[in-house]
């Protein structure tokens, strides 16, 4: 293989979710459609894959470069752990909530899509809980204002919530609760708030509804929000029962298997092992499945202020630790110095701001705002020079 850098067109997600103008506000990006731009997908993903373009301006799909020089562009210890490229990276913009959702296991995630593949239930079936074997740990790091909710708040903080709201419907449950607080107790009053049907569900949102009105802080001011966008809703009142947190620009946070997460308003970076497997639990049009849903929860609680990642600063580098092998996140400060950067394995960098010229062996392309690079294995060193800065992907 004679190139060892390419420059990347992506794929573009136009989800109801999504911002129409952020991501063109912030990187240029332009979005001919007015369609809700959502995502933007860097890598290999079948359901999205980018393109490489070399600079001779030839083009070839990064899947299908990956396929055709498996040790080349990933190297062997990737290809062997991996088989493929481990990570999707993407530019997500949210403004409106995204889904409520968990995401499952490497075990459960190779057990259910086998079970569903045995069950003949087609990949792209509206009742599809896994549309593949991989599980989905992810990274977010902001780029605006980035507000989410994730984890179960300590039991004492739902139960204390729930009280000053005195809900009737939900007495008895709330009671259980205090008198009990435990994962399981959290489990049972979990699911018996998704299990809501009919009349009783409706009752219980026009108390919480009622109940809110004066009430101007959080979480009641999100609530009050996902009541306008999706109503009817009972994911309206997770609120209560998961952390909110908003990130400030530069501040990340990664979501372990089994969290259950929301991503509300903002702009940011997601890093995350390369699936589409998402399990629901409100906020949604789409499938739920309740049962599989709660099998892959985790309901331990956690502190707010125990959510973000704490960066740490080498140089001219921020890395953003996180406890999987799927992938690694760094932020790079380029300046007007030639620097050099070690290829471990394979990489996407996106430019976050200036301009930044990369040079392989072979290669030298130039990243402005909003572009992306994709840099084989096989390049094992690049040097990089220019005012600007670059979100790395790796693993």
């Amino acid at each position: 293989m004679d190139r060892t850098i390419w420059k990347l067109e992506n794929t573009i997600k136009y989800y109801d979710w999504g911002s129409k103008d952020a991501i063109t506000k912030l990187f240029g990006i332009k979005n001919p459609t007015d369609k809700p731009m959502a995502e933007v997908w860097m890598g290999d993903h079948p359901l999205g894959s980018s393109i490489a373009i070399d600079k001779a301006h030839q083009a070839i799909k990064l899947d299908k470069l990956i396929e055709n020089s498996p040790l080349a562009t990933l190297g062997e210890a990737t290809f062997k752990t991996f088989a493929g490229l481990p990570f999707l990276f993407k530019i997500l913009s949210a403004s409106k909530a995204l889904s409520i959702q968990v995401h499952p296991t490497q075990a459960s995630a190779k057990l259910g899509f086998e079970k569903e593949n045995q069950f003949g239930i087609a990949l792209n079936s509206p009742n599809r809980n896994y549309k593949d074997a991989n599980h989905k740990p992810e990274l977010i790091y902001a780029l605006t204002p980035f507000k989410a909710m994730r984890s179960f708040r300590p039991i004492a903080q739902i139960v204390a919530l729930f009280e000053q709201l005195a809900l009737p419907s939900l007495s008895e449950q709330v009671a259980q609760l205090k008198n009990s607080p435990c994962p399981e107790q959290l489990k049972c009053f979990f699911q018996f708030l998704l299990t809501l049907a009919g009349d009783n569900k409706q009752t219980v949102i026009s108390e919480l509804l009622s109940s809110i009105t004066p009430l101007i802080k959080e979480p009641f001011i999100t609530i009050k929000q996902l009541a306008k966008d999706f109503p009817g809703d009972i994911g309206i009142i997770m609120p209560l029962l998961l952390n909110i947190i908003e990130l400030k620009p530069g501040q990340a946070m990664f979501l372990a298997a089994q969290t259950p997460h929301a991503y509300l308003s903002g702009t940011g970076l997601e890093l995350m092992a390369n699936s589409d497997n998402v399990l629901r639990a409100g906020l949604t049009h789409k499938h739920i499945d309740i049962t599989e849903l709660i099998n892959n929860t985790s309901f331990v609680s956690a502190q707010a202020d125990q959510l973000l990642i704490q960066p740490v600063i080498n140089q001219n580098k921020i890395d953003y630790p996180v406890p999987v092998k799927d992938f690694k996140f760094e932020i790079i400060q380029s300046d007007n110095q030639t620097r050099k950067d070690q290829v471990s394995s394979p990489q996407i960098l996106l430019c976050l701001h200036g301009v930044v010229s990369l040079s392989t062996a072979s290669d030298t392309i130039t990243l402005a705002k909003g572009e992306s690079a994709f840099i084989a294995y096989q390049a094992q060193q690049y040097t990089y020079q220019g005012e600007g800065i670059l979100a790395k992907a790796f693993n």
